[in-house]
């Protein structure tokens, strides 16, 4: 499928967008440019957390059509171990 033309918006979590608000980061534009789109259970990194892709909502904005990402609240940097050894 191609995205071209195709806007991508992550939306994140009232106490994840004050966290990004609050720091300063700027949400990288991850699939611009790709030519295939998010699904439910990728996951994204940046800012030392990541999130994982929970739903998808397809819009229209009078213009283009719009994929809304939402993802779930933040979790433990990548190269945090949750495991036992």
């Amino acid at each position: 499928m191609s995205v071209q033309g195709l806007q991508v918006s992550l939306v994140f979590g009232a106490e994840d967008q004050a966290w990004i608000r609050r720091e300063g980061i700027a949400v990288p534009r991850f699939w611009h440019g790709h030519g295939a789109v998010p699904v439910v259970g990728d996951v994204v990194r940046f800012g030392g957390r990541q999130f994982a892709v929970r739903a998808r909502v397809w819009e229209h904005d009078g213009q283009s059509p719009v994929l809304r990402v939402f993802v779930g609240d933040a979790r433990a940097p990548s190269d945090t171990s949750l495991g036992t050894l």
